[in-house]
């Protein structure tokens, strides 16, 4: 199982109600963070304001690691995991769908759902490789975890410099930080992915910055979880072709802000509904189950292309501006209106009711 990258928070009813309606809330909430405020700092580490913990991790936020062993525990009883593999074909038949693998042999499944990520294969075999859907926005990321010298207990400090900016907020583990770089760049070749590319980047951009960012990438260099990706969204002009149906980031994805996880697990619920709704007509399913979620997932994306300007605006008077700009908006007089902006995208969806399909004892 791959259990790095970020922590994955999930805010409002419409996120909790998947949730309870899953049997995960409990759970969810017994392994939250519990991170508190985050603060942007100036180059002497003093704070320039304070950002509520339901701008930055929600109502409830966990390590995305302990939500795939969750998710994984739950349903290694009744699905099949066949872990270090890819596919690499998929011809469509009358009856179902043929799917080449890297490792394994050749299967058939009645419906295929493409469910990995951002640079999703299986929306590159369904489309072609060639079909560029995935739209940059001018800023690169790196993630990884580090040793907590900061001393950082449940908060979080993000230091930006014009182009250039950086994350680190409380683990699970006290003696561990997770440290988020974003910085100016252009998208990713095919083989700039890696950890020591990453290190190599992010050395680069943050030569010279302030604070104790020094320090902060020397420990890069010992991570052993580094992620390395281009800020970017994915924009299609259909979800599904056939029986082949494409589900959270490799649809709709934004590689940060965009609500990935949640969202997702919206999705595979509408998904999921729909065709319990219409077991015999795939297509009709599909069909409305993209008619939901895209006018729900389209305005989430914005959020990323907003991210790489938050944590590292592109020119001193943007930097300035942005922090007075937040510093307005948490003020005592427009609390209530920031916490109404920040969780409108997650709210601005109806939550199908299948007929009772899903329900499922708390804690089974």
């Amino acid at each position: 199982m791959r259990t790095g990258g970020q922590a994955v928070d999930f805010r409002g009813p419409v996120h909790r109600s998947v949730l309870e309606r899953m049997g995960l809330w409990e759970a969810i909430h017994e392994r939250r963070t519990r991170l508190g405020t985050q603060a942007l700092l100036d180059a002497t580490g003093r704070t320039l304001v304070d950002l509520p913990a339901l701008m930055m991790s929600g109502d409830v936020e966990l390590q995305r690691g302990d939500l795939c062993q969750l998710l994984f525990e739950r349903t290694r009883e009744t699905v099949e995991y066949l872990f270090g593999d890819a596919p690499t074909a998929l011809r469509e038949t009358p009856s179902g769908v043929e799917v080449e693998f890297e490792q394994h042999a050749p299967r058939r499944f009645d419906l295929v759902v493409g469910a990995d990520g951002l640079r999703s294969n299986v929306r590159s075999l369904l489309f072609g490789a060639a079909h560029d859907c995935l739209r940059h926005h001018g800023y690169r990321v790196v993630g990884c975890t580090l040793p907590n010298a900061l001393g950082l207990r449940q908060r979080g400090v993000i230091y930006s410099e014009p182009g250039r900016g950086v994350s680190v907020t409380s683990a699970h583990d006290v003696e561990q930080v997770r440290a988020l770089f974003v910085f100016t760049g252009a998208p990713l070749g095919p083989h700039e992915r890696s950890p020591a590319a990453a290190r190599d980047a992010v050395s680069a951009a943050f030569a010279g910055a302030g604070w104790k960012t020094r320090q902060l990438v020397e420990g890069l260099r010992e991570a052993e979880d580094v992620y390395f990706d281009a800020v970017g969204s994915v924009r299609l002009a259909r979800y599904s072709q056939g029986r082949v149906v494409l589900l959270g980031d490799a649809a709709w994805g934004g590689t940060l802000g965009g609500q990935g996880t949640p969202l997702a697990m919206v999705g595979a619920y509408v998904l999921a509904g729909e065709l319990l709704a219409s077991p015999e007509a795939h297509t009709d399913a599909f069909a409305r189950f993209e008619a939901r979620l895209r006018p729900y997932a389209t305005p989430a994306q914005d959020g990323a292309k907003r991210v790489g300007g938050f944590f590292a605006p592109r020119t001193r008077p943007g930097l300035f501006l942005r922090n007075q700009f937040y510093r307005m908006l948490t003020s005592k007089p427009l609390e209530r209106a920031f916490e109404k902006l920040v969780t409108h995208a997650a709210n601005a969806f109806e939550l199908p009711e299948y007929g009772g399909a899903f329900a499922t004892p708390q804690g089974q």
